[in-house]
C-alpha cells in the first residue's frame, strides 16, 4: 500500500503515467481497493509459475469478498466501490488465465517503481533552478536562526525561574537566620538590601528576555509574509501550471517544513510569555510597571503572526480529478465520482498530539460555489451541489505528522427549477467556471479561526463529448488567471493569449500524452495555422469556437494516446509538417525515404506517410491516405509500414518505404514494434493466421520528359489501359467501371502534382 499511496501524492503528469500503465490492461479501481494485498504478493514469481499465479488470483477474489461482507455489515454498501463488478471482471478475464494477470501486475508494479523513482530523482536532482535553491537555502537559514533564538529564550526563562525561587527563599527563610546572627535591628535592612539586588537583576533578565522575544518577532514577521504571500503563491502557480501539463515540482515538503517550524516558534513565544505573566501575577513577585503593557503588545503581535500563518495553512494539495480523466483535472461530470486531496501545512501533531481534543480538532467540509457572486446575480449561471453531505477530519498521514484528508467519492448534481436567463449572452456549458471551497474551524489555545481553501476553477460537463471543449477552457483560464486571482466570468469576454503562452501549453499537452514536447519546427507549423494577428495574439474564437483549431489538435493528441505513444516518444513521427515542407525535405533524399505526418484535413486525428521516388530521374513525392483511429485499432502503424506495398505490373508487390527520414533503415526504426513475425503470428492451434495486406496500385508516374508527340501519346494510352485492365481484374464483378479510372491529386512544392495513393486491403 505504501507504493500506491506514494503514487497518489505525485503531480498530475506523473499520475497520468501511472494511469496509462493500466489503461486497457487492468482496472485502476481494483488496483486502488486491493493495493495492500497486491503489493504484498510476489507477482514476479507468479508470472512464471501457474500454481503461484492461481494462488494469487484466488487471494484477490477472497479479499474482495471480505471487503464486500464488511461493507454489508457496516451498512455502507452503497457508499463503497462496486465489489461485485470487480469480482466479475477478474473471473471473466483471468479465471482460466491467471498467468496473464500475474504478468500484467508484475510489469505494472515494476513500472510504478520506475515512475516513483523518477519523481524522487527529480526532487533530489533539484528540478528547481539555482536561484530557487538559493532562496530555499536562505529561508532554511532564517528559520534555523528563529529556532536558535527561541532556544536562548527558553534558557533565559530557566534562569529566571531559578532567580525567582532564590528570591522567594530569601524572603521566606533567610530573615530568620539573619535575626539569629546579627539581631533584629539589622535583619530587615540586610534582607531588604539583598532582595533589592536580586529583584533588580530579575527585572533586567525579564527585559532581556522580552527583547529577545521582540527580536524573534521582528525576524518572524518578514518570514511569515514571505511564506504566505510569496512562497505559497508561487507553489499555487506551479500547481496551476502542473494541472495543464507543465513538468514543474509541486511537492509541499518545503512549505510544510517551514510553516511547521515557524508555528512551533510562535507557539513557543506564547508559552514563554505566559510563564512571564504567571511570574508577575504571583503575590510576592516583583513587577516592573512597564512590563505588563509591553508583554501585552508582544502577545498581540505573536497572535497576529500565528493567525496569519494558520489562515493560509489549508491548501488543496490535489485538485479535483475524475478517475477516467487523469490527465485532465478540473473537469467534472455530473453524477461521476471525482477525488480531491486537502492538506494542512502545519504539522500540529508534533505539539498537539497529547491533547485529547486533537483527534477531531480539524473537520473539513466542502462547499460548492461558496460566496460566488454569480450564484446570486447571474440568472443563467448553473447551480450544483454535492450528491451527499460529506465532512472529514484531517488525519495524520505519516510519521512526520502530515495532516491530510482525501475526498474520493464526491459527485455533483445540478439543481434544476431556477429561473433561466435569456439565451443571449449565456456562456456555453464548457465555458462556465465554478469553484469548490473547503472550510474548517480551528479552536485552540484561546484562538478561534475559520480557515478556507478553494480549488482552481472547474468546468462541470454533462456529456463526455464536451471534454475537449472543457479542457480548452481550463487551459485558457489557467494561462490567464494566474496565482490567487479568479474570474468565473472570464469567457464572457475572454482576453487573448500570446502565441508564446499558447505554444507552451500546447507543447505540455504532447509531453503529458506522449512524453515528448513539440519542437520549434512543429510549433512553427501550428503557429501558421492558428495565428493571424499582427501582434502575435491568439483569440479564443479562433482557437476553440469558430474555426476550432483545438479540436484538430486534440484529435491528434487522442490518436497519440491510443495508438502512437511509443512512436511519438522515440521521435519517429515528424507530425506537424506542411505538404510543401514535406516535399522539400524528401526531394533531396534517396528513393524510399519517408516520413510520418499528421493529417491536416481530418479533425478526429489521423496520420499519413509520404515517400520520395527518384526512379524516373526526378524526385517525386507520394502521400498515402491517412490512417484513422479505427484502422489503427485493427493494425498498428508499424505493421502497416512493414506490410505496405505497391503492386506493379505483373502483380509484383514491393514496399516503397525503405528509410525513415533522414536515413534510418526502416527495420532499425520500427523493427522492435513489428508484430507480424512468424513466431508472434502463431495462433492458438499453431496456425499462422491470415492477415489483411495493405497495398496500393502503382501510382501514375510523374509527367515524363518531353518526347516525340506520337511516342508520348502511345505511352500514355498504354499506361492508362494497363492500369484500367489491372483494376478490372482485381474487382471484376464488383463494380461497373467508367471508361477511365481516375486518381486524386495533391499539390506539392517539389513537383507539379503528387498523388494521394488510394489504398486497398486484401
Amino acid at each position: 500500500m505504501a507504493q500506491w499511496q506514494d503514487l497518489l501524492r505525485l503531480d498530475a503528469a506523473l499520475q497520468a503515467r501511472v494511469s496509462q500503465l493500466y489503461e486497457g490492461r487492468f482496472p485502476r479501481e481494483i488496483r486502488h481497493y486491493l493495493c495492500v494485498l497486491i503489493e504484498s504478493l510476489d507477482w514476479d514469481l507468479a508470472a512464471g509459475d501457474e500454481n503461484a499465479a492461481s494462488t494469487c488470483f484466488h487471494a484477490l477474489l477472497e479479499d474482495l469478498q471480505e471487503q464486500w461482507i464488511r461493507s454489508v455489515q457496516e451498512n455502507i454498501l452503497l457508499q463503497g466501490p462496486d465489489y461485485t463488478g470487480m469480482k466479475d471482471y477478474l473471473l471473466k478475464n483471468f479465471e482460466y488465465k491467471p498467468l496473464n494477470l500475474a504478468v500484467i501486475l508484475s510489469e505494472c508494479l515494476k513500472e510504478e517503481q520506475k515512475i516513483k523513482a523518477s519523481a524522487s530523482e527529480a526532487q533530489a536532482c533539484g528540478s528547481p533552478d539555482i536561484d530557487q535553491k538559493w532562496k530555499w537555502k536562505d529561508m532554511d537559514n532564517k528559520i534555523n536562526e528563529l529556532k536558535r533564538l527561541i532556544m536562548e529564550v527558553k534558557k533565559e526563562m530557566k534562569s529566571l525561574e531559578i532567580l525567582n525561587d532564590n528570591l522567594d527563599f530569601i524572603q521566606k527563610t533567610w530573615q530568620n537566620e539573619v535575626e539569629q546572627d546579627i539581631g533584629l535591628a539589622h535583619s530587615h535592612a540586610v534582607v531588604e538590601e539583598e532582595c533589592c539586588k536580586r529583584t533588580n537583576f530579575i527585572i533586567q533578565t525579564k527585559q532581556v528576555v522580552l527583547q529577545e522575544i521582540v527580536n524573534i518577532l521582528n525576524l518572524a514577521q518578514p518570514i511569515v509574509a514571505t511564506l504566505t504571500e510569496v512562497e505559497l503563491s508561487e507553489w499555487r502557480l506551479r500547481q496551476q501550471l502542473a494541472c495543464i501539463g507543465s513538468p514543474v515540482d509541486t511537492c509541499l515538503d518545503h512549505l510544510q517544513k517551514w510553516f511547521t517550524a515557524v508555528a512551533e516558534v510562535l507557539l513557543g513565544v506564547r508559552e514563554q510569555l505566559q510563564k512571564l505573566k504567571e511570574q508577575n501575577n504571583t503575590p510576592d513577585s516583583t513587577n516592573a510597571s512597564n512590563l505588563p503593557g509591553l508583554m501585552a503588545i508582544i502577545e498581540n503581535q505573536t497572535l497576529s503572526l500565528f493567525t496569519q500563518l494558520l489562515a493560509n495553512a489549508l491548501v488543496v494539495e490535489k485538485q479535483p480529478i475524475m478517475l477516467s480523466l487523469p490527465q485532465r483535472p478540473l473537469i467534472l461530470k455530473t453524477g461521476v465520482r471525482f477525488s480531491v486531496r486537502v492538506s494542512f501545512l502545519i504539522c500540529l501533531f508534533r505539539f498537539l498530539a497529547n491533547l485529547p481534543e486533537f483527534k477531531c480538532l480539524l473537520k473539513v467540509k466542502p462547499v460548492f460555489d461558496k460566496d460566488v457572486e454569480e450564484v446570486k446575480t447571474v440568472k443563467w449561471f448553473r447551480h450544483f451541489d454535492f450528491n451527499r453531505d460529506e465532512c472529514k477530519v484531517l488525519d495524520v498521514d505519516s510519521p512526520n505528522g502530515d495532516l491530510v484528508t482525501e475526498f474520493v467519492h464526491m459527485s455533483l448534481k445540478e439543481i434544476k427549477g431556477r429561473t433561466k436567463g435569456s439565451i443571449e449572452g449565456r456562456l456555453a456549458v464548457t465555458e462556465e467556471l465554478h469553484i469548490i471551497t473547503f472550510v474548517t474551524e480551528f479552536r485552540h489555545v484561546g484562538l478561534e479561526l475559520n480557515i478556507e481553501a478553494s480549488t482552481l476553477p472547474v468546468v462541470v460537463i454533462s456529456a463526455t463529448t464536451q471534454v475537449s471543449s472543457a479542457w480548452a477552457s481550463i487551459m485558457w483560464n489557467n494561462m490567464l488567471s494566474t496565482g490567487d486571482s479568479r474570474n468565473l466570468q472570464l469567457f464572457v469576454d475572454p482576453p487573448p493569449l500570446t502565441w508564446e503562452q499558447l505554444s507552451q501549453v500546447l507543447s505540455w499537452q504532447f509531453l503529458c500524452t506522449g512524453k515528448r514536447e513539440l519542437d520549434e519546427n512543429q510549433l512553427s507549423v501550428l503557429r501558421d495555422k492558428i495565428v493571424d494577428d499582427p501582434d502575435d495574439l491568439v483569440h479564443w474564437s479562433k482557437f476553440s469556437k469558430n474555426e476550432n483549431a483545438w479540436l484538430w489538435i486534440d484529435g491528434i493528441l487522442d490518436l497519440i494516446k491510443k495508438h502512437l505513444v511509443d512512436l511519438w516518444r522515440d521521435g519517429s513521427i515528424m507530425g506537424f509538417i506542411s505538404r510543401e515542407r514535406t516535399a522539400e525535405l524528401l526531394k533531396e533524399k534517396q528513393t524510399g525515404t519517408f516520413l510520418l505526418r499528421f493529417s491536416e484535413s481530418k479533425t478526429n486525428g489521423a496520420i499519413s506517410f509520404s515517400w520520395v521516388d527518384n526512379s524516373n530521374g526526378a524526385p517525386f513525392v507520394h502521400s498515402i491516405d491517412p490512417y484513422t483511429k479505427d484502422e489503427l485499432e485493427k493494425t498498428s502503424l508499424p505493421d502497416y509500414i512493414n506490410t505496405y506495398s505497391l503492386r506493379g505490373r505483373k502483380s509484383r508487390h514491393t514496399n516503397p518505404l525503405l528509410y525513415l527520414y533522414p536515413d534510418i533503415p526502416k527495420d532499425t526504426a520500427f523493427g522492435h514494434y513489428f508484430t507480424n513475425t512468424a513466431e508472434q503470428m502463431l495462433g492458438e492451434h499453431g496456425y499462422v493466421p491470415r492477415k489483411r495486406r495493405d497495398f496500393s496500385d502503382n501510382p501514375t508516374p510523374p509527367p515524363s520528359p518531353p518526347r516525340e508527340p506520337n511516342t508520348d501519346m502511345d505511352m500514355d494510352v498504354e499506361t492508362k489501359l494497363e492500369y484500367h485492365e489491372l483494376i478490372q481484374e482485381l474487382f471484376s464483378g464488383s463494380f461497373i467501371f467508367p471508361e477511365y479510372y481516375g486518381s486524386s491529386y495533391e499539390k506539392t512544392a517539389s513537383t507539379p502534382t503528387s498523388f494521394v495513393d488510394p489504398r486497398c486491403s486484401v
